[in-house]
Order: C-alpha cells, then sequence, then structure tokens
C-alpha cells in the first residue's frame, strides 16, 4: 500500500470564499517559489494530479470527505489525468475529481484563471445571467460592450448558445457544476456560466426580448475585471448602503460615512444582494457598527474539531458605531441565492442578535474558509476548505443558509421597467419602524428594535434556520 507522507502547511489569518467564478473570494495567494512543470507532458499532468489530491487529503475540513472515498477517486481519476490531451482535459478532470465533495469552495484554477479576490477577473460578453422565473436570464449588461450596442437589454432571455438550445446547455454545465455546497448554488453558478468559454474567441448567442422577438448575434468573450468600492445613496433620513464585497478598505470607508454621509441617519437598507463574502475579519468589523462590542459571530473548527478561530466584534470604533450598535438605527439587509460565505456570517448573526429585518431571497448555504490558497506545479492554483463553521447558536450554515424574513423572487417585468421591488419593500419598513420608534419614544422609553418577534416583521420570521 502506498503511504501519503503528511505536510505542515504555514498557517494564515482565516478568510472565507464564495461560489460564483465574478464573486469568488481566494484568501491567500500562491507561493512564488513553485517549480514550474508542464502538463503537456505525462510527468507534468500527473505531478499536478498528484498534488492536488494530496493537498485535498491532508488539509480537507472534513477527514471523512463528506462520505467520498478519496483514495477511490486517486485510483479512478489518476490514469485519467495521465493519458489527457493537454492542460484543459487534466482540469477539466480535476474539478470533476473535486466536484465529488460537494464544496462550492474547493476549486483549482489553471494558471491562466487565476486572480487577486479584491479584483476578480472573468470572461464575459459584458452580461451577467440569472435564473429568472425559470429561464435563464440577463440581469445586466455594462453600457460599454457590444452586446449593449446590439440592444441587449437586461430582462431578455437567453434561448441558444452557438445555435445549440440554452437549456441544453445548461444542462451540461449543471452536471459540471453537480459539485457545489447545495443545488441552488449549483444551478446559480451553471446559469452564470451558461456564456463562458475562452478568451477572445466568439460566441453566437441568441436571445428573446420583451416583445418576444428573437434575435441573434455574435459577440466576443473579453477578460473582465470587477473592483469593489462602498455605495451609499440618500433618502431623506435613510440610506442604502450596497456592500458587493467584505475588504479592509470598505469597512474603513463605512466608518468613515458614519461621521459623515450617514451622520444623521436614521434607518438603514443593507443590500448584500451580490455580496460573495470575502475577509471574514473585515467582515466582523463592519457587524461592530451594527452589534455590541464582544458579541460572538460563530467559531471555526478545524477536521479535528477544534476551534481555529472565534470570531466576535470588537470595542465599537466611533461614536457613530456607539449610535447603530445601541439600536437606535433602524436595519433591513436585502440578500439573494447569491448571498455567500462571509456575508452569510453576517446575516446570521444579525438574525440571530434580532437586530435586523430579512428581505429578499434564501442565501447560498456556502460556508466553509480556506486558509491558504495553494500554489500547484504548473503555476495553477487551488483553494482547499479547511475550516468548518458554525454561528453563535451552533447552526451550520454550509448546506443550509438563511432564509429571509420575507421573500421576494425577481421578475424579468421588474428588469424590464426598472422597479425593484425588494429595495422598495425595504424602504416601505425602514418607514414603518422608523415612524413606530418615533412613537415608542413619544410614549416612552421602550426602544424597539427590528428582528425575528417584532410585529413588523412577516409571519414567516425565524430565530434559526430550518432544514431544507
Amino acid at each position: 500500500m502506498q503511504r501519503f507522507q503528511s505536510r505542515n502547511p504555514g498557517h494564515a489569518f482565516c478568510t472565507l470564499a464564495v461560489a460564483f467564478s465574478f464573486f469568488l473570494f481566494p484568501f491567500a495567494f500562491a507561493h512564488g517559489d513553485a517549480v514550474i512543470v508542464s502538463t503537456t507532458t505525462r510527468e507534468g499532468r500527473l505531478a499536478v494530479f498528484d498534488d492536488v489530491w494530496q493537498t485535498v487529503y491532508e488539509r480537507y475540513y472534513d477527514a471523512n470527505f463528506d462520505g467520498v472515498d478519496w483514495m477511490a477517486q486517486r485510483s479512478g481519476f489518476r490514469p485519467q489525468a495521465a493519458d489527457a490531451s493537454g492542460p484543459q482535459e487534466l482540469y477539466a478532470l480535476l474539478r470533476r475529481m473535486l466536484a465529488s465533495l460537494r464544496d462550492a469552495h474547493t476549486r483549482v484554477y489553471a494558471p491562466e484563471e487565476k486572480f487577486e479576490w479584491q479584483h476578480p477577473r472573468f470572461v464575459s460578453i459584458g452580461v451577467s445571467l440569472r435564473e429568472v422565473e425559470g429561464q435563464p436570464t440577463i440581469v445586466s449588461v455594462d453600457p460599454s460592450s457590444e452586446a449593449a450596442r446590439a440592444g441587449v437589454r437586461p430582462g431578455d432571455v437567453i434561448e441558444s448558445v452557438d445555435g445549440e438550445p440554452a437549456s441544453s446547455v445548461l444542462e451540461r454545465k449543471l452536471r459540471e457544476e453537480a459539485g457545489s455546497s447545495t443545488a441552488q448554488a449549483a444551478r446559480s453558478r451553471a446559469v452564470a456560466l451558461l456564456l463562458d468559454g475562452t478568451p477572445n474567441t466568439s460566441v453566437q448567442v441568441g436571445w428573446r426580448t420583451s416583445a418576444n422577438k428573437e434575435q441573434s448575434a455574435s459577440f466576443q468573450r473579453q477578460w473582465r475585471e470587477r473592483n469593489f468600492v462602498l455605495q451609499i445613496k440618500q433618502r431623506g433620513n435613510r440610506a442604502v448602503v450596497v456592500i458587493d464585497a467584505f475588504t479592509w478598505g470598505i469597512t474603513r470607508d463605512f466608518g468613515g460615512a458614519l461621521k459623515e454621509k450617514l451622520r444623521h441617519t436614521r434607518g438603514i437598507v443593507l443590500d448584500l444582494r451580490n455580496n460573495g463574502g470575502g475577509d471574514a475579519e473585515a467582515m466582523a468589523g463592519i457587524a461592530t457598527y451594527f452589534l455590541p462590542a464582544a458579541t460572538t459571530l460563530g467559531q471555526f473548527t478545524n477536521r479535528w474539531g477544534n476551534v481555529a478561530l472565534n470570531l466576535e466584534t470588537g470595542a465599537s470604533p466611533s461614536v457613530g458605531a456607539d449610535r447603530i450598535a445601541g439600536s437606535n438605527i433602524a436595519l433591513v439587509v436585502l440578500t439573494s441565492n447569491r448571498t455567500s460565505s462571509a456575508a452569510e456570517i453576517f446575516v446570521a448573526a444579525l438574525r440571530e442578535a434580532h437586530r435586523a429585518t430579512v428581505i429578499g431571497g434564501e442565501t447560498c448555504g456556502c460556508v466553509l474558509a480556506i486558509r491558504t490558497r495553494h500554489g500547484l506545479p504548473d503555476g495553477g492554483e487551488l483553494d482547499v476548505s479547511e475550516l468548518d463553521y458554525r454561528t453563535a447558536n451552533g447552526v451550520r450554515l454550509e448546506g443550509r443558509g438563511v432564509l429571509p424574513d420575507e421573500s421576494i423572487p425577481l421578475q424579468r417585468r421588474d428588469l424590464y421597467s426598472g422597479h425593484d421591488r425588494v429595495l422598495e419593500l425595504a424602504l416601505t419598513k425602514l418607514k414603518v419602524l422608523l415612524a413606530h420608534q418615533k412613537s415608542a419614544l413619544r410614549d416612552g422609553p421602550a426602544l424597539l428594535v427590528a428582528g425575528p418577534g417584532n410585529a413588523l416583521n412577516s409571519s414567516s420570521a425565524r430565530t434559526s434556520f430550518p432544514q431544507r
């Protein structure tokens, strides 16, 4: 029997990653001294395969590999890796092997796919896709893209890709993405990658407009980069704050906004619908502004069940933070199936503290932690989930997610009209909360806090997470 020697990888601060390529947050960088091998050779392919398999074998958070026979995976996939036609087939095999773990975080990247998580790169024709009313639907279009110039609009439905029905392409993508943390996450990622392909290649796209007119055009796939910035829109004494990732820069910017833009704000809508996660400690920094000091946000455990990190809020860093954490500001949080990882921890903490009303969609259920990103011998990189997570109340979010107090599905007509029903309901909720606060202050010292158990929440409000 072959022996597998254990390595002792270095430790780094704990951070969280998410499931989607355009929101994927690896939280460390490949070591630069790796010996580069060529996967055009049998030896090179085996070197990469063995490194991936061994790293998962040693570092995966679950010593039982979620019931997968990891030794059998090696026996089955290693000969195929050796005989692969080249790098593309090798990485496809590696992804199939990792998919058996059903873990949205554990993923492998070919050398040309690497990026820094603060500036995620992805291949796109300039549109974003989601499943709306059971159909692959365009939800946003880059105004400077070929697609925009061709008349593609949010709300249009993808009908075909390179002449193949979109439904067939989607089924194939679903087989490729079967290894995600939940069926919802797998489907969401498959839809998002419907037009995916090699950079600088063209794809023939057929789509259906609002008038049910079918259109077709060829678009160039290009590398695009996304930058995360704090977005704040004032609505009188209310504010809409959009956070698409938890970074230390955004945490600092939010703290600064409390002293300036948000100084006189009495209610906040926190939009996390496109927040795929980020740095766990930066997330805790944001949570510090909404929860009392030293509030437990949960803990991460390793494969032996030992606690690797207790996550909690810090001391209130400003007068503004004292005002918010003291519940003087009403709070509504918006979620969707793209709300992932660190963002799910954030939402769960607010829910368990009865601090916020949650509106929108069920979150991803993709909550594991990556310590370091592992560099492969050919220059590729590997993310491995090394830590599991449970909330302060002991609830495991991986594969489960967070249900909103009130669920509002996205509709095509909303996209065509630019009507954001989730945001509009949230602003209405804030208005009611503020009115009740004003009444409470007039009638007595009692302070109204938005959260489960409050009469302002819908009847579906929960203080714990139900089984799927």
